[in-house]
């Protein structure tokens, strides 16, 4: 058995956390991560501590890592203002992959972490159900940038690169901007804690429209699977549960769950109504012997703001996937149970 060795570039996100949990058991993988901070979960895998914004750390970071076979790209910078996200994220990937590329000899593989911003999802309706050959729309995206220095960097390379576009990444994170899951049990928590109902923050829009989400175990399956299979080189893939869903048939299930009674849509400003609710979410904590985790490190209001602002539909099509033979699917309803389920078990949640 010749073994592989995957570096996960991002490695204590959502994404890269469950890509790590997936890799670090199987007897064929080396799994090495990188991210800037230590885990904050036990892990069987290696950890290498990486500015990916400062070329010198790459260099002394990664130059070394000469076994190198398959790398993950998981790293994601996000600020409040989307438009500032293209420079720092087109250069944390430059920075790393080139270094990278250069250092791994028997490198094989590249998978980038892209989503369905790659369609302009973000901007407002857009073609539905979108597929991975619709053209790239003309305002300028990271998702472009780090692609082109991939297939770039790529060229009179052995190697190959993938792609893999999911949609609202669900899964569990510390400190993570887009993590859904925790941040509406910590919503459902304050709430619950105000006497108030479980309502939609959102658009009324939103909360009727279609919607996908990808559940993070089976992301990691599907770019393991990009990586390892190659009829998959130099492809993009939509990967999503396989399901379609309306958050108005969802929130009644979460409010059931939560123990409280479901509301419709209250439109509010997350951030401005949570501005001074640290300290409810503190008392939430001690009250149930939870984790010791602040709010800010399990819910960004601002990603609540966005994720349930979309009033347009949001499908991606998962034919392609399914036909190069990844034929995985989740229902959604369940996934989301089956992560808050999860966030209590680990005492991260009440």
């Amino acid at each position: 058995m010749t073994k592989k060795t995957a570096l996960v570039i991002g490695g204590t996100g959502v994404s890269g956390r469950a890509l790590i949990s997936h890799l670090e058991n199987d007897p064929e993988w080396d799994v090495i991560g990188v991210s800037r901070n230590a885990p904050y979960f036990d892990t069987k895998a290696k950890f290498v501590s990486v500015d990916l914004m400062d070329p010198g750390s790459c260099r002394s970071g990664l130059g070394a890592l000469t076994d190198v076979t398959h790398v993950f790209y998981t790293a994601y910078w996000d600020d409040p203002d989307f438009a500032k996200t293209r420079e720092p994220n087109t250069v944390m990937a430059k920075n790393s992959l080139a270094v990278v590329a250069d250092a791994a000899k028997n490198l094989q593989h590249v998978c980038l972490l892209q989503g369905t911003k790659y369609y302009g999802q973000y901007l407002g309706p857009f073609k539905t159900p979108a597929k991975e050959s619709d053209p790239r729309i003309d305002v300028p995206h990271f998702y472009y940038d780090q692609q082109d220095f991939l297939t770039g960097l790529q060229d009179g390379k052995d190697w190959t690169w993938s792609a893999a576009r999911p949609h609202v990444i669900c899964g569990y994170a510390l400190g993570n901007p887009l993590n859904l899951i925790s941040m509406i049990c910590v919503y459902a928590a304050i709430l619950k804690c105000h006497g108030m109902p479980f309502f939609y923050p959102g658009k009324p829009g939103a909360f009727t429209s279609i919607y996908q989400a990808t559940d993070s175990g089976l992301l990691a399956r599907a770019m393991v699977w990009m990586a390892t299979t190659p009829a998959c080189a130099n492809e993009a893939f939509n990967i999503t549960n396989g399901d379609f869903f309306r958050y108005q048939n969802l929130w009644p299930v979460f409010a059931d769950y939560f123990g409280m009674e479901a509301a419709g849509v209250q439109t509010t400003e997350m951030v401005g109504f949570m501005k001074d609710k640290d300290h409810v979410w503190d008392d939430i904590v001690r009250e149930n012997g939870l984790q010791p985790n602040p709010v800010a490190r399990l819910a960004n209001w601002n990603f609540t703001n966005y994720a349930f602002s979309n009033d347009w539909d949001v499908m991606s099509d998962t034919t392609k996937c399914r036909k190069y033979g990844f034929m995985e699917f989740i229902d959604s309803e369940e996934m989301f149970l089956g992560h808050f389920d999860a966030l209590r078990r680990m005492k991260i949640v009440p």
